[in-house]
């Protein structure tokens, strides 16, 4: 009988990911992604769909967090309450973001299948696969109607930083961690030296 190895492999492990690595989430960078004004007027004429109210999402997102902090009264002292829009504002930017995002992948997909349906080098003897036509046309649809709810998103975040600097007073940025203190020269020394007590 032969016997089986009992041998695992190894595992591979990846560093963790610094904070540098990682790029913060911004309302620029939300902008950058999601579709402005023109392009959405241009989805809502192409598609027939419904327009999105921006300005309205966007007065309407920071009334109400406006209203919400001024509920609080006495409950939450001025840091506590500037803390607490912090993470609000932070949500809405992150949902913004996200949506953001999605609908790049839905754009892309709508125009790579769109790209393969106009393909000129297509054999021309032959029809396209069924149905495929109409999987693209479902793609672009789709693809403009994540535009127009990333769209939504970003007036309901540009609603929560006006909201956030009317209330603080300064402009909202993304929470980043405090970095530990690096150990001193002396902290240091004093661990190698304890370190020599340990060699065999």
């Amino acid at each position: 009988m032969t016997r089986k190895s009992t041998q695992t492999p190894a595992k591979t492990t990846t560093p963790p990911r610094s904070r540098s690595d990682r790029q913060s989430i911004t309302f620029e960078r939300v902008a950058r992604l999601a579709p402005h004004h023109g392009l959405a007027d241009n989805l809502v004429r192409t598609f027939g769909l419904d327009p999105v109210d921006y300005d309205g999402i966007r007065d309407a997102t920071g009334e109400h967090i406006a209203a919400t902090a001024k509920a609080f009264g006495t409950a939450l002292n001025e840091k506590a309450l500037q803390i607490h829009l912090q993470r609000i504002t932070g949500a809405f930017v992150s949902s913004a973001f996200g949506a953001a995002q999605f609908y790049g992948t839905k754009k892309s997909a709508a125009m790579e299948l769109t790209s393969k349906l106009l393909n000129d080098d297509r054999d021309e003897d032959r029809d396209g696969p069924a149905g495929f036509e109409s999987k693209a046309e479902r793609a672009r649809l789709f693809a403009a109607e994540m535009a127009l709810q990333s769209f939504a998103l970003l007036a309901a975040a540009e609603g929560a930083l006006a909201a956030y600097a009317d209330i603080t007073g300064e402009d909202w940025k993304p929470y980043e961690a405090p970095v530990a203190p690096a150990a001193s020269v002396a902290r240091k020394s004093a661990a190698v030296e304890m370190a020599a007590f340990q060699t065999a």
